[in-house]
């Protein structure tokens, strides 16, 4: 393989994990935070609070992927 076909592999396998993983993870913390609504709903807007914040660290990963994998490719 030369250089460029590597340089391709890689970021497709960068953005593909890169993005795969934090949808995953964000769609365990939305289900274990529902779960935690539905068990106690007075301290719904704690759990959302703490939730979005976690979907937020999550979908930050996944753009620091996707900026990894451009930096694969172009540099």
């Amino acid at each position: 393989m030369d250089e460029a076909s590597i340089k391709l592999v890689m970021t497709g396998l960068t953005v593909a994990l890169g993005g795969a993983m934090p949808a995953l993870a964000i769609g365990l913390l939305t289900s274990k935070a529902l779960e935690a609504i539905g068990r106690n709903p007075e301290a719904a807007g704690d759990i959302r609070t703490s939730m979005i914040l976690g979907v937020a660290f999550a979908e930050a990963i996944a753009i620091y992927a996707l900026v990894a994998g451009l930096i694969i490719k172009f540099v």
